[in-house]
């Protein structure tokens, strides 16, 4: 099967959905399928409208020069189409943010070429759902034929109400290398680590959980609970302050961001993991800790919630209340930590990438079927 991969984003920005996306292009490629991927972001050398091979992935950048290099282009729509139209393509599986005027243009030019189209949701749209709604096109889009889904039963909830209960919206998790994350044994500490890896942006709430930490080390002080945030951001600044107003540098650590190997070191050398955001679409970072081994705390309105089980691996809260309360227990309680840890590590995560592939391949074959009996 030969795969067109569209999104806004892609490397070499490094965000959720651009590291995901290059990483399902590489496991259908393992799977012997060929994978061209499309976007609207330039090139680590600044070339916007290049064509470029990385890990084996042919790559067709179509991006315009932007302030903040952002990854819109509204000219790009001719260009796919005449790339698309010779491409050979027997699919086209589109990547959706919040805001994805790239891939939203994709669908329209892909739709109009009668190419079997899968759309998969990357967010929560939450607060944006009426406008999306008002707007119809998720509805248009389905009517048209595309196969629709998100990566979590969250993220698909207001997808449901818009198109209402006979639309099918398939749920096609983000996938991870087990492998590469592997559990290994660590010396214990002295203390209590806690550790979370997040770009440091406001709709990730990483101020909250400061706050949220320091009302855990007061529900336990008995024993020593620290923090590591792993990631940059916009919110480093006001991160800063909050440690320095607060007298915290000795329990909080930014140590900015890592590489994957990196990350996987931390989480091998931590008790905990900690998901603050109330609109994750995923959690792609918590899933990776929670393959490490580590117990996963957060809101059970998340989409967290496809790996975690409250009590088993990890613990689900209402509010920052609650959170603080979890870590404070989890803290204290270092045989529930423990059972918590041998769960995960002697259960592999049902999100290992065979098996996300073979959704992924069964959405396009649902794409396929659909754009077919529109057809006929």
């Amino acid at each position: 099967m030969k795969v067109a991969l569209l999104s806004d984003c892609y490397l070499p920005r490094l965000g959720g959905i651009e590291v995901q996306v290059h990483d399902l292009a590489r496991h259908l490629r393992e799977a012997g399928h060929t994978v061209e991927a499309f976007t609207a972001t330039r090139s680590d050398t600044g070339a916007r409208q290049v064509t470029e091979v990385i890990d084996g992935i042919t790559v067709h950048r179509l991006a315009i020069p932007l302030p903040g290099d952002m990854p819109i282009n509204p000219f790009a729509p001719p260009e796919l189409r005449r790339q698309l139209r010779s491409g050979g393509f027997d699919v086209a599986h589109v990547h959706m943010g919040v805001v994805s005027p790239f891939s939203m243009d994709s669908v329209r030019v892909l739709l109009g070429l009668g190419m079997p189209t899968a759309v998969t949701w990357h967010c929560v749209l939450a607060w944006v759902a009426p406008a999306v709604k008002v707007m119809g096109y998720v509805g248009r889009w389905a009517a048209k034929g595309a196969a629709l889904s998100a990566v979590s039963s969250v993220a698909a909830e207001p997808l449901h109400e818009m198109v209402g209960p006979d639309v099918p919206i398939s749920v096609l998790p983000n996938g991870i290398d087990v492998a590469r994350w592997v559990a290994v044994d660590r010396h214990p500490h002295e203390f209590v680590r806690v550790v979370t890896a997040m770009r440091l942006a406001a709709r990730k709430r990483p101020v909250q959980l400061l706050e949220v930490m320091q009302q855990a080390r007061e529900l336990a002080p008995d024993v020593d609970i620290r923090l590591e945030v792993l990631g940059e951001g916009q919110q480093r600044g006001r991160m800063e302050r909050w440690v320095a107003d607060h007298d915290a540098a000795s329990w909080v650590n930014l140590p900015g961001r890592l590489s994957r190997d990196d990350l996987h070191r931390e989480y091998i050398d931590s008790d905990l993991y900690i998901a603050p955001a109330d609109l994750e679409a995923f959690g792609i970072a918590a899933l990776e800790a929670r393959t490490t081994g580590l117990p996963v705390i957060g809101p059970k309105h998340s989409g967290i919630t496809e790996f975690v089980t409250d009590g088993v691996n990890g613990l689900l809260v209402d509010d920052d209340t609650q959170m603080s309360a979890a870590i404070a227990r989890l803290g204290q309680d270092t045989a529930l930590r423990q059972q918590m840890r041998r769960h995960n590590v002697t259960t592999p995560p049902a999100q290992a990438w065979p098996s996300v592939v073979g959704e992924t391949i069964a959405l396009y074959e649902r794409a396929t079927a659909q754009r077919r009996h529109r057809g006929s």
